[in-house]
């Protein structure tokens, strides 16, 4: 029972009506009387109540009339109607318009009481998924893709532009450079955010299988198939599907995907029936899908269909000015989640992940600082409290080989520009982003320090707790 729960009784016969509300009051509601529907809506606009209770049949404003104006200007408030036998479908009708439930006269106190409890358990589990829902739009906003370099902004705006659209996306880029929260980000912002968001990882699926778990099945479709099995593409209707390590789809399972994305139309296996589905389909891969194509290995017809909107997500080690705030990010989330002391990484340390190459990207980077969390001793995390293979990092810039330069050369203008960003971000962290002493330690002026560090879109006053505090 929901405690001081309120509740409006809306009936015409006094006998009825006072008996309705006693049994309501002594299961510890609270009760308001109206005698006809005028009535009733006048205590609606005053008062909030979590339940309408109204005969269907009263004189002049009707119980449908009730029931309408809850539909249009109170929805989250459940409406039960009591009807006499001879207004049976009236009440069915009611139903169909947005009435939680109905009860026939003489109506009995013990069936009252159980249909008052589901109606407001269904309001309160009603109100968690959307308190659910809310939550991750927010753990899944725009404000949780963390970066500021060139990189990561320009993708930024570009999942803005896209989200509230239908449009195909497909997600480009390395294992573990964060396609799955990219895609999590276009839907919760997107106008399917109360829809379901299904993933499908397709390469962690057994071909045999897959087709089923996309498609689903009808009993009896195949050895085994003891029951119907909605497949991930009915479970997605009205949302997004998610289509992770789209390249690893086989040839006959590629020609049936392209004809959803055509028709939005489906059978199951062994069925007959045509399904239509509305959904976004979100895909992503770590392969070069046009070389694919190339090597007939990915069907060109598909791919077209799927690069409607494409979106590269960059390896770490191209954002490597992003690493400071992922680091600050993922400490303070573990920190929290894991109930640890919050640590700190040295310049020295910070140093060291800079010039590693991330070969696991940001989710290399997300375990590693879990396991700083779990396992530093102090404070602040030393160089010699990382993984060993962080030790051999490959060297900066300016002490690297001649002999490594590339057979199919480098973009001078873009590695000079790349150099540069390292080595003020090196000055800011050595000098704790005191600007004045970074422009020293670059034998620079301040304001040219400040310059450069627009023209290199880094930030002139990050958040506190991206700062690596001075040493005690």
């Amino acid at each position: 029972m929901e405690p001081h729960a309120a509740i409006l009784v809306i009936e015409d016969d006094p006998p009825q009506r006072e008996a309705l509300r006693e049994i309501l009051a002594s299961e510890g509601y609270e009760v308001e009387a109206a005698p006809d529907g005028e009535a009733g809506l006048a205590l609606l606009r005053e008062t909030g109540f979590e339940i309408v209770l109204t005969d269907l049949a009263l004189p002049g404003l009707g119980g449908m009339e009730v029931l309408k104006y809850l539909v249009r200007h109170r929805p989250d408030t459940l409406c039960i109607i009591v009807t006499g036998y001879a207004t049976i479908k009236n009440s069915v009708a009611a139903m169909r318009l947005g009435a939680y439930d109905y009860l026939a006269k003489p109506v009995d106190p013990q069936e009252l009481k159980l249909v008052i409890r589901r109606a407001l358990e269904h309001k309160r589990l009603k109100q968690e998924n959307l308190q659910l829902k809310q939550q991750l739009c927010e753990r899944y906003g725009f404000a949780n893709i963390i970066g500021t370099s060139e990189a990561i902004t320009r993708i930024f705006n570009l999942i803005k532009k896209v989200a509230d659209t239908d449009s195909t996306v497909l997600l480009l880029g390395e294992s573990g450079t964060g396609k799955e929260l990219i895609a999590k980000a276009i839907h919760y912002n997107s106008h399917r955010r109360q829809g379901p968001l299904i993933p499908v990882n397709c390469a962690a699926i057994p071909e045999e299988l897959l087709e089923s778990e996309l498609f689903g099945h009808e009993r009896g479709a195949f050895t085994h198939a003891v029951r119907t099995r909605i497949g991930r593409f009915e479970q997605a209707n009205g949302g997004t599907i998610f289509l992770d390590e789209i390249a690893d789809m086989s040839p006959s399972l590629q020609v049936k995907l392209l004809r959803v994305l055509q028709d939005r139309a489906f059978e199951r296996i062994g069925g007959v029936k045509t399904i239509r589905v509305d959904i976004r389909v979100i895909a992503a891969t770590n392969q070069n899908l046009e070389e694919l194509v190339n090597q007939g290995r990915f069907r060109e017809d598909l791919f077209y269909r799927l690069n409607v909107i494409p979106i590269r997500i960059p390896p770490l080690r191209e954002r490597p000015s992003d690493i400071p705030l992922l680091v600050s990010h993922f400490l303070q989330e573990f920190s929290r989640t894991k109930k640890k002391p919050l640590k700190r990484l040295s310049p020295a340390a910070m140093q060291v992940l800079l010039r590693y190459p991330w070969p696991g990207n940001v989710r290399e980077l997300e375990n590693l600082m879990e396991r700083l969390v779990i396992l530093t001793e102090g404070e602040v995390v030393e160089v010699d409290d990382l993984p060993e293979r962080f030790h051999t990092a490959l060297p900066t810039p300016d002490n690297h080989d001649l002999t490594d330069f590339p057979d199919q050369g480098i973009h001078l203008t873009q590695a000079v520009q790349e150099f540069e960003r390292r080595l003020i971000l090196q000055a800011l962290d050595k000098s704790h982003w005191v600007k004045s002493r970074a422009a020293q330690l670059l034998h620079l002026n301040r304001t040219t320090l400040i310059e450069k560090m627009k023209k290199q879109r880094i930030q002139l006053n990050p958040s506190p707790s991206a700062i690596p505090p001075r040493g005690r």
